[in-house]
This record gives structure tokens, C-alpha cells and sequence, in this order.
């Protein structure tokens, strides 16, 4: 009776021993998996200001982007506007010079009339005053009068009117007689010469 109930006590302490072994390594695997878990948890959670740093890193760099956007623009502005700035200077004054050709046209016309008596021929002295001060005004302001008797024909500074046979004395494509004077106003056509062009 005595073995039997020291054999007894002897399984109840090795059950107990295992069960309390296989409790120890139930509890130390939890642990190591709550461990686990927290690390995960804390390895994907966002810190709030890194990602705020972040935000505000992604703001500058949209803000930078946006001014270097602006400062291009600006430059380009002001770039056209220096651009059409000069084109003025430089063509000032071209409607009035438009204006003022056809007076100088009447005063050609006016100095190729024949003047008989000495009144006539005082008057057309005056005319001839008038048109050479108008003419080297416009020349002082770079108006000056296009090339076009005997010249090649360009359709830039010329506006063929009426054409002509070709003969020995004038090639094709170039201007024979010039109806009404062409000018420039620098190097801008301010109004083509009218021509007739041997074709």
C-alpha cells in the first residue's frame, strides 16, 4: 500500500511538473508573440511629427516649384515688354510718315507741271523749298525712298502693277518704270513702290 501510494505521489509530481512546464512555455510563447505584436504595432504606426514634417516638406518644395514658376514668368514678361519697348522707339512715328507721303506725292506732282511766267516759276521755287526740308526730315527720322528703277523685282518693297514684254534692255523680274515711289521706314516697308516689271 505504502509503494503504491509513493508511485502515486511520484506520477502526480512529474504530471504536475510537466503541466507546469508545458504552462511555462504557453506562457513565455504568448509573451514572445505579444512582443511581437507591440513591435509591429509600433513599427507601423506613424510618429505624428514625422509626418508632419513631412506634409511640410512636400508644401516647401510645391511653394519652391510655384516661385521659380513665377520668376520665370516675370523675366519672360519683362523680356517682352523691353522687345516691344524698342520695336516702338524704333518705329516712332511711322503713322504720321505714312500720313505725310501723300503730301509729298502732290508735291512731286505740283514741281513736274511746266511753269511759264516768272510768277509760275517763283511759286514752284517755293514748292521745291518745301519738298526737300519734307524730305530731309523724313530722312533724318530713317524714312528714306526704296530702290526701284532698273532694280530686281522683290515683292517685299515693290507692287508690280503692270508687266511689260522682256527686251535687251530690261531682264525679266526687273522693275522698268516706277509709277509712285516706294519708302522705308528703317528697315521696315512703310509703303511699296508701285512698278511696272518686264516679264
Amino acid at each position: 500500500m505504502a509503494k503504491k501510494s509513493t508511485r502515486a505521489t511520484s506520477e502526480e509530481t512529474q504530471s504536475t511538473s510537466t503541466d507546469s512546464a508545458t504552462t511555462s512555455t504557453a506562457s513565455e510563447t504568448a509573451k514572445a508573440a505579444t512582443s511581437a505584436t507591440e513591435q509591429t504595432a509600433k513599427a507601423t504606426q506613424v510618429d505624428p511629427q514625422a509626418q508632419q514634417i513631412a506634409d511640410l516638406k512636400a508644401q516647401l518644395t510645391d511653394k519652391d516649384d510655384q516661385l521659380l514658376r513665377a520668376q520665370a514668368e516675370i523675366v519672360n514678361m519683362q523680356n517682352r515688354n523691353k522687345k516691344e519697348q524698342a520695336a516702338l522707339l524704333k518705329y516712332d512715328g511711322q503713322a504720321l510718315a505714312k500720313d505725310v507721303l501723300p503730301v509729298l506725292d502732290n508735291l512731286e506732282r505740283a514741281l513736274a507741271t511746266e511753269a511759264d511766267d516768272e510768277a509760275a516759276q517763283q511759286l514752284k521755287k517755293g514748292v521745291e523749298m518745301v519738298y526737300g526740308h519734307l524730305q530731309d526730315a523724313l530722312k533724318k527720322h530713317g524714312v528714306t525712298e526704296v530702290a526701284a528703277a532698273g532694280e530686281k523685282f522683290d515683292p517685299n518693297v515693290h507692287q508690280a502693277v503692270q508687266t511689260v514684254p522682256v527686251d535687251d534692255d530690261h531682264p525679266a523680274d526687273t522693275v522698268v518704270q516706277v509709277l509712285q515711289r516706294g519708302y522705308l521706314l528703317k528697315d521696315r516697308t512703310l509703303r511699296p513702290a508701285m512698278v511696272v516689271v518686264a516679264q
